[in-house]
């Protein structure tokens, strides 16, 4: 695989084509172990290339995640009178067939931002913006769970708070558009996330404003941002969608 150090051996005794093919076959959840071995294991247990060479070979796993409303935060506990629910993320894990909490994210040890919006790519779990459980103030957080390390890392923070925006995920990026801005403002600007930069890029606008619409990435191809309504026109919901070629990067409108 390009771009990693195979000038020694990986497993001792083996060539390095059956090391990669040893390590290839651990599931996810021995990663964290394994990152302790050595450098070389870690770097190669980390990188997109070896994702791409476990799923390829039909090694890496399929979960389930599924955000709930948990009693008293994200630990166990009965709900108080008055007490706000908190949210998680619980997983479903097929091989075993079980579930488990994803521990908190970064900065909200309570539950997840209100109204966060969800994305999953390439081995990862992406939150974005939401509401401060607290204050119920607009975020601009970024959270990327890695299911490899099993570890949360904070991104580079979105351009700008918005609520109830669309969201779709292909090929190591993130798509948003739409939703509204901090004053209650329908918008029709989209940007793209790049995971493995950390970094963001705003893509040409859509052709109206979509508050409250969806999102979904349609055959790696193309991304949908469908329905939503314009400020004057609050819940009123349009029959169209903005369609954005995830090559080309252009807009089309699907009435």
């Amino acid at each position: 695989m390009q771009g990693l150090d195979f000038s020694t051996e990986l497993v001792l005794g083996l060539p390095n084509e059956l090391g990669v093919e040893s390590l290839a076959r651990l599931l996810y959840t021995a990663h964290r172990v394994a990152f302790r071995v050595c450098h070389r294991w870690r770097d190669l247990l980390q990188s997109q290339e070896f994702y791409y060479h476990r799923k390829k070979l039909g090694y890496s796993l399929k979960v389930a995640c599924l955000v709930q409303a948990f009693n008293g935060g994200i630990g166990n506990g009965h709900k108080k009178p008055g007490e706000l629910l908190s949210y998680g993320v619980a997983v479903f894990e097929p091989v075993n067939r079980c579930w488990y909490k994803l521990p908190p994210v970064p900065k909200y040890p309570d539950g997840l931002p209100l109204f966060c919006q969800l994305a999953s790519c390439e081995g990862k779990f992406v939150v974005m913006g939401g509401w401060n459980p607290v204050s119920y103030d607009p975020v601009t957080d970024v959270f990327i769970y890695d299911f490899s390390t099993q570890q949360w890392k904070q991104g580079k923070d979105m351009p700008s708070k918005r609520s109830f925006f669309a969201i779709g995920a292909c090929s190591g990026r993130v798509y948003i558009a739409g939703g509204h801005d901090e004053n209650k403002n329908a918008l029709r600007t989209a940007w793209v996330y790049d995971l493995r930069n950390n970094e963001w890029s705003q893509l040409g606008d859509l052709s109206k404003e979509r508050d409250e619409c969806e999102g979904a990435v349609i055959g790696e191809d193309e991304f949908w941002v469908v329905s939503g309504y314009n400020t004057e026109r609050q819940g009123q919901f349009d029959g169209s969608a903005d369609v954005c070629g995830i090559k080309s990067g252009q807009w089309r409108v699907a009435e």
